[in-house]
């Protein structure tokens, strides 16, 4: 499990594999991967967009940006989270994720949350590189 806290806002990812969902022999590693989006403040937010960074072991690198999270934009009252799972594919059997969130405060003024780095490698591997 991965953790970091920005401000009063913390964000819990959970990666794993999906063996049914992949192809090793074509090239196509899936992975799905949890967040739990914690309001440890004591104001209500509002998460506006994600941005990602998809990095796969021969260091190509996809981004991904968007509205909301899983086609929602959902407010998190103090000491409330909310959680999805989403996932993506790679061309490679390991990698990593990072990103952020543009949330906004009651005021209406936008601020980032780090989402923490986290590996994408398959299970039984021998040597993790991430």
């Amino acid at each position: 499990m991965y953790s970091e806290v920005t401000g009063a806002i913390r964000v819990v990812v959970q990666p794993q594999y999906l063996p049914d969902h992949s192809d090793p022999d074509e090239h196509r590693f899936v992975w799905a991967y949890s967040v739990k989006i914690e309001n440890i403040g004591e104001e209500t937010v509002q998460l506006r967009a994600r941005h990602w960074r998809i990095t796969d072991a021969l260091g190509r690198e996809q981004t991904v940006d968007g509205p909301g999270v899983v086609g929602e934009q959902p407010m998190i009252q103090p000491g409330g989270s909310f959680e999805y799972t989403s996932g993506t594919p790679l061309g490679t059997s390991s990698g990593f994720m990072s990103g952020h969130y543009d949330m906004t405060g009651p005021d209406g003024q936008m601020f980032q949350v780090s989402v923490p780095s986290f590996s994408l490698d398959l299970p039984k591997a021998a040597e993790r590189p991430h």
